[in-house]
């Protein structure tokens, strides 16, 4: 399995304006004549870390990063209750990357992420597969309503305790329904007390479900109260709307993509986003390559090392 390459700082950076008050941060590292590739984050609402830098042979690769719109370093943040989300959607990211293939005189690239960006990334395949050579997609999501179901509910059959403390800060009246939306509109309240209380619960839960893999550790970012509130914000907005994907759902769009290159990485122990969406998706896709890691869950193990194989298997990728 690969391993990662040394740290590198970016040749490029900056704000791209692309519309509705937004400006997405982006990052450019490796070698500006190499192979083009995209990193997409997960979250939403992660924004992307310098470690990531590290997956791209620097030799073969001009590799860019971006923070997708109200996190990271892009502005303005979904920071507050008052941050209008109502121009936040999947479409918008996709029409966001687009701008910046567009900004940076890309053609085609490869396209790569983990978790969300995975959803993100294959929703822009879709849409546009002309400008996509090959993708590495890890802890393999596709945003359906099912997948966050099963994560804000179903897995109360594996954490009870903890679930029901997740459950708690919700309204009674409300816990019998769509807990990503009540918590969105818990983090939209007025009163910051009231918002950060839920983004508190919501980042607990969420490192609660992803913990079952050998060696994990709570995540420290979840300690830093301006990342709870900008993470907590963006992913119940798009859980609760389907992950704006209900009119076009990716499984039922694999078509458009079946002749482009594809690794998909799972960890076996991933039990927050089970294999079966990984099996469902390669099954669909025939250019596509699944990978299983036995010691991995929502990340960890040697699931770094597996991207990094798989992005030196596309450095020439036709």
């Amino acid at each position: 399995m690969g391993e990662q390459y040394p740290a590198i700082e970016p040749h490029a950076s900056g704000l791209l304006p692309v519309g509705d008050g937004h400006q997405v941060y982006w990052e450019t590292v490796g070698d500006p004549a190499g192979m083009p590739a995209l990193w997409l984050h997960g979250g939403p609402g992660s924004g992307s870390s310098t470690g990531i830098r590290r997956y791209f042979d620097p030799a073969a690769y001009r590799a860019v990063l971006l923070d997708q719109r109200g996190c990271g370093r892009s502005t303005p943040l979904a920071d507050s209750a008052a941050t209008d989300l109502s121009a936040n959607t999947t479409q918008h990211l996709i029409a966001d990357i687009e701008a910046l293939r567009e900004h940076l005189m890309i053609d085609r690239w490869v396209v790569a992420g983990t978790s969300w960006g995975v959803t993100l990334g294959l929703a822009y395949a879709q849409q546009h597969p002309q400008r996509v050579r090959a993708m590495v997609l890890a802890a393999v999501t596709a945003g359906r309503r099912r997948e966050t179901e099963w994560i804000t509910r179903d897995m109360r059959r594996i954490f009870p305790r903890e679930w029901d403390s997740f459950v708690a800060a919700v309204p009674e009246a409300e816990r019998d329904g769509d807990l990503a939306a009540a918590y969105a509109r818990l983090l939209a309240d007025p009163d910051p007390a009231v918002t950060e209380l839920a983004a508190q619960q919501w980042c607990a839960w969420e490192d609660v479900h992803v913990s079952l893999a050998p060696g994990w550790k709570p995540m420290p970012r979840y300690r830093d109260p301006a990342f709870r509130q900008v993470f907590a914000r963006l992913v119940t907005h798009y859980w609760s709307n389907g992950s704006f994907l209900d009119d076009a759902p990716i499984d039922r769009r694999m078509g458009r993509i079946a002749a482009i290159p594809a690794v998909l990485i799972h960890g076996r122990y991933d039990v927050s986003s089970p294999l079966e969406t990984a099996w469902d998706l390669h099954r669909q896709w025939p250019a596509s390559r699944l990978v299983v890691l036995d010691d991995s869950g929502h990340g960890g193990g040697g699931m770094s090392a597996a991207i990094v194989d798989a992005l030196d298997g596309f450095r020439q990728a036709p």
